[in-house]
């Protein structure tokens, strides 16, 4: 489903993505981690059209996105969600999916109603929909971030540190949340939770300095050694 070739972005001397290939499909999800820095951020930022890479491809469903504006590319399928939740506090719960659901998937009436209601229930917060956004407990507030997203009706899902702040419990319930979504969409996942990554990607990428360090089945990556002394800052024991 997705497609990336030689991307590369580089601000001044600072280099955030250094020619990186990767290529996702359906009913996967890549896990991405490294340490600050090492252009994590940068990489969804590219991916939706936030920036704009100075060299490389980026094709979904074999359309390429690069040169197409963020609004554009929601409606061809890519949806982000943020470490921080981006809900619109004084709305309901169900106006900000339904928001969602109007605006980045294109619906109207009862097309957009239905899909508003649909992300909810997905993302257990059917109960909650007619509460404001602001006064959800944070797990809440990143399962709305998470239910705006897939209103738009995505084909590739794009977590950036959604279980962050979260407690170890929240963080399970997240993980087993994005594990059921998994089965629809294309997912790329930032996270700096080990054990969520683990009980979800297939694989990891490894950033590091805008490079793409390695890629790997979770156990293997987080055993390697770059791993141990690049992203969790322990010596690697001969």
């Amino acid at each position: 489903m997705l497609q990336v070739q030689g991307l590369s972005k580089k601000y001044g001397a600072i280099v955030v993505a250094d020619a990186i290939d990767l290529a996702l499909e359906s009913g996967h999800c890549l896990g991405v981690i490294g340490p600050n820095g090492a252009g994590k951020s940068s990489l969804f930022n590219l991916l939706t059209g936030v920036a704009r890479p100075d060299r490389g491809s980026i094709r979904l469903d074999g359309v390429e996105l690069v040169g197409k504006p963020p609004h554009q590319r929601a409606r061809l399928g890519v949806a982000r969600a943020f470490q921080i939740p981006q809900s619109f506090a004084n709305l309901t719960v169900y106006e900000n999916v339904l928001a969602a659901a109007s605006f980045g998937a294109g619906l109207r009436g009862a097309r957009a109603a239905l899909r508003a209601q649909h992300a909810l229930q997905r993302c257990a917060l059917g109960a909650r929909s007619g509460e404001l956004a602001g006064r959800l407990p944070l797990l809440d507030r990143k399962r709305l971030e998470v239910a705006k997203a897939i209103a738009t009706n995505p084909r590739l899902l794009l977590l950036d540190e959604v279980a962050g702040g979260l407690t170890e419990p929240e963080v399970a319930a997240l993980a087993a949340l994005v594990a059921e979504l998994k089965a629809e969409y294309a997912v790329i996942w930032i996270e700096h939770i080990p054990q969520a990554l683990h009980a979800v990607a297939d694989r990891i990428l490894v950033l590091h300095f805008g490079r793409k360090l390695l890629e790997a089945p979770p156990a293997q990556a987080m055993a390697s050694r770059e791993v141990r002394e690049i992203y969790m800052g322990l010596p690697a024991d001969a």
